[in-house]
Formats: C-alpha cells, structure tokens, sequence
C-alpha cells in the first residue's frame, strides 16, 4: 500500500459518512494516472496554488482600491482566510479538509482587477458586446471555473476534479454546491469578507469598532476574532447533517452585520470614491484587447478558436489592478515628448 492509499484508508476510517471521500470522485474531464503520493483533491490543491492566476491574486483588490498601506487585504490574503475558516470547520465536522482546502484556494482565480467595480463594469461590457458564445453577462465564479477548464497552462487547463470545480462554481450565489465541502467554502468566504473588511474599514478610518451597533456585537463578539469564532462555532454546532446553518440569533446578527457593511462601507462614498474611474477603464481595455495583436500568446490562441471577445475578456478579467493601470496610461495616456 503507497502513501495515498494509506491516505485514503485513513479517510475511510475516520471522515464523516456525509464527507466527501475521495475515493469516491466522480474524477477530472480528461482520466490521468493517479499519483503514489496525494490523493486527486490534494493534487488539485496543489495545482491551484503553483498556477499564475493565483499570484496574480496578490495584486487584485479586494475592497479598497489600490490601497497603498501594507496591512490592507488583497484578493490573496483574503483567499488565505477563507481557506484557514473553512478548514477549521471541515475538520471540526470531520469533512474533507484536502477538498475545502482546494476550492477556497480556487474560488476567487477568476476575479477581475478593482474587485467587483472591476467585476461589475466587465459585466456591462459583455452586455452591450455578446460573447461569441452568446453570453450576455461575466460573474467571476464562472470565470474562475474557465480558467482552470480552459485558461490555465496555456489553454490546457488544471484538469481539476469535478468536486473542486463544482465548489467554485457555487462559491458565492445560485444553486448550492453539491458537497458539503462546498457548502462549508460558501459560507466561508462571507464569514472571512465581513470581518475582515471591518478591520481595513477601520484601518482606513471609514469605521471605528464601536460604530457596529450593540445588538450586533452583544451576539457576534466585540473584536474580529470573537465574531470569527462565534460564528464559526454556531456553524460547527447546528451543520452536523452536511447544511450550513447557524443559531438563529447568531444568523439574524450575521445578516444585519453584513447589512450594516453595506450601507457603511460597500457603497460608501469616500471609500468608493476612485471607483467610478473604474467603467472608462476597463471599456478602453476592451476595446484595445479587440485586435488579437495586442493580445499575449495565450490570448491571441483563445481568439482564434473561441472568438476576439471572448479573449478580450479573459485577458482583462486576468489582469491585476497595477498592470491594467500601466496599460491604460501607455496605450491612452500621451507621454511626454523627449527629444534627444
């Protein structure tokens, strides 16, 4: 017996009968030879974190723009987060930690550069331009599921496990994951995003602690930490039968904190201030993208077989925010006439 198999085993003998076991995978969209010493889902893992778009993700934003202090989270600490709540949860409900693991670290690859202004006006772009495809709108759960289908080494793609994938499909909104691992990554990422959006919100003097109203933090905790632990334990408590679910004061207090981050700071105008440069940018992108010369290698090779628009897309979405602000100021910015 190799070390998977021991792995394996182990996983047998002591997960959860509702977790997802791996020897149970309904397996990756092209059959490869198993490895002797991880198991398919800490392979896909792996993969995910040696593939560029996920360095790319260190210099994407998260919810404040471009912020120049060194303590601010990015798309990639923010994934970091995500995956070390959604772990701990795993292994207290005895679900697959190795498959949690892979979709956090996957679930935000496709996120565009300036978070979801970014998001958002990449959306408009595809519904005033249709696809090749005739897709008419971009949510970047579908693109992260396209880069590591498609994108990825080179138009290869990760061949990652239908589980993982399925789980950054139904990361944020629709149809819920069909594993519970899923599910666990799902309500992950909104527990890490609130709360740690507090503690830059504060960092950049939006809000201060005592701003959260009382009946909120008397439920959720008066610190960061408390509120992660109080409803990470309210998760483990009341989610034994594979559904995420929390106390019902707990849930009442989250969904009125992430009521209160909306109004706050989501939509806060000196917080999203840059943000309405955020349109002329990325349609100037766009239209620049539209001639595949412009486009890198990978991206000219997608023009050609799934369509100019289709590229333009991938290639912005794949873009972090110093690199499309560098590229908008050299294609439309003049520079200043040297004479030598």
């Amino acid at each position: 017996m190799n070390i998977r198999e021991r792995t394996e085993e182990i996983e047998n003998m002591t997960l959860s009968k509702l977790a997802t076991h791996v020897c149970d995978t309904a397996g990756r969209q092209n059959p490869e030879p198993v490895d002797d010493l991880r198991t398919a889902f800490q392979h896909d893992r792996d993969r995910i974190i040696h593939c560029k778009s996920f360095r790319r993700l260190k210099r994407k934003t998260q919810v404040f723009l471009s912020p120049t202090g060194d303590h601010y989270r990015t798309r990639l600490t923010h994934t970091l987060e995500v995956a070390q709540i959604a772990r701990t949860i795993a292994r207290c409900l005895r679900f697959n930690e190795d498959l949690t693991e892979a979709i956090s670290l996957g679930h935000d690859l496709g996120h565009t550069p300036f978070g979801h202004a970014g998001e958002h006006a990449l959306d408009e772009i595809c519904h005033a331009h249709p696809l090749e495809d005739g897709s008419r709108s971009f949510h970047h759960y579908e693109q992260s599921v396209r880069i590591v289908e498609r994108l990825e080494k080179s138009g290869h793609g990760l061949n990652l496990t239908a589980e993982v994938r399925n789980g950054i499909l139904c990361h944020t909104c629709g149809q819920q994951a069909s594993t519970p691992e899923g599910r666990i990554v799902r309500l992950s990422d909104r527990i890490a995003y609130i709360n740690h959006d507090i503690d830059d919100a504060e960092r950049a003097g939006i809000l201060r602690e005592e701003d959260l109203p009382k009946e909120i933090t008397e439920v959720l905790g008066h610190s960061k930490g408390e509120r992660i632990d109080c409803l990470v334990r309210s998760t483990v408590k009341n989610s034994t039968d594979g559904w995420m679910e929390m106390d019902e004061p707990v849930q009442q207090a989250f969904d009125a904190l992430h009521e209160f981050m909306y109004q706050s700071v989501y939509v806060n105008p000196l917080a999203k201030s840059e943000e309405r440069k955020i349109p002329l940018i990325m349609e100037k992108l766009y239209e620049y993208a539209l001639t595949p010369e412009h486009l890198p290698e990978d991206n000219r090779r997608i023009a050609e077989t799934d369509g100019p628009r289709r590229a333009a897309v991938d290639y912005i979405a794949g873009m972090t925010d110093p690199y499309a602000v560098e590229l908008f100021q050299r294609v439309y910015v003049p520079h200043s006439w040297n004479h030598v």
